[in-house]
């Protein structure tokens, strides 16, 4: 009986299994590589949530002040576009409010409103419930 051509058979099928183990390898220690860097950026991120969580308690909380002494912006549309607020229950959009001011209905005054109602909101005297629609903050 002739063994050459089971050997060789053999010798194939090993070359095959070493190129497969090699190439696993390889993707193991690319994973593992990958996996350390994830690991470093969690680590890297539970730090910084830790650093800020300890410094939010340092950070002054803007509330409206209860007097209602609030201040405000030098600019004369602000008490305006308050007192429109103060003459109705619901909440307004800009061109509510320009409308309410007697402003000419272009885009750049409705913009121009909508910035400073957004002002507002900042302030902590307005709340913006949905893009665009603005009310008094209760």
């Amino acid at each position: 009986m002739n063994l050459n051509p089971l050997l060789q058979a053999l010798d194939l099928q090993e070359d095959a299994a070493r190129a497969l183990a090699g190439d696993l390898r390889t993707q193991i220690d690319t994973l593992q590589t990958e996996l350390r860097e994830a690991e470093l950026r969690l680590e890297h991120l539970a730090i910084t949530r830790t650093t800020i969580t300890g410094l939010a308690d340092r950070i002054p909380v803007q509330s409206p002040d209860p007097s209602g002494s609030l201040e405000l912006p030098e600019h004369p549309d602000y008490p305006r576009i308050l007192a429109v607020f103060n003459d109705t229950t619901g909440p307004l959009r800009a061109r509510d409010i320009c409308q309410a001011l007697d402003f000419e209905l272009l885009p750049k005054h409705i913009e121009r409103t909508r910035a400073k109602m957004k002002g507002l909101v900042t302030l902590g005297i307005l709340a913006e419930a949905e893009p665009g629609t603005f009310s008094k903050k209760q």
